[in-house]
């Protein structure tokens, strides 16, 4: 995936734990999708205002590249986007960077599917309008596919 920073509107700070560290000095690899995770929240909380009590999210698939470690001291940021809705499922790119004294270094990238769920009815439920429409709007409608 070749991400471009300039794509991305909605950016948070990592923190970084001890334990998140494996023997060789690096973030371990199962850290990174926690890492997404945590930003996906953020994003959803602050810039999309999702409604949880109209419908929950899932995770359908998650895909991780690795390009540069992540060390205990690195200062550390993610950029989300939607990059795709559906119906029901949309899906979302990640980026972990950390700061160097040259800017901002890709380290990570990643692909998350998200599926609109009804934990109640235990099922997947279309995508509410208003969160369909703020991820459109925010995220810019030249750079969301619109499959459905």
């Amino acid at each position: 995936m070749a991400e471009k920073l300039t794509d991305y509107k909605y950016k948070t700070p990592i923190t970084l734990r001890f334990s998140d560290i494996d023997a060789v000095g690096h973030v371990n690899n199962a850290i990174y999708l926690t890492y997404f995770e945590e930003a996906r929240l953020r994003y959803f909380h602050e810039a999309i205002k999702w409604d949880w009590s109209e419908s929950g999210i899932i995770v359908g698939r998650s895909e991780v590249t690795y390009h540069k470690p992540i060390l205990l001291r690195d200062e550390v940021h993610c950029y989300v986007r939607t990059s795709r809705i559906g119906n029901s499922s949309f899906d979302m790119m990640h980026v972990l960077v950390r700061v160097s004294p040259h800017g901002e270094e890709i380290c990570t990238t990643g692909k998350s599917v998200l599926i609109s769920y009804d934990y109640k009815a235990n099922k997947s439920v279309p995508i509410p309008q208003g969160e369909r429409a703020r991820m459109i709007e925010y995220d810019e409608p030249g750079l969301i596919l619109n499959t459905n």
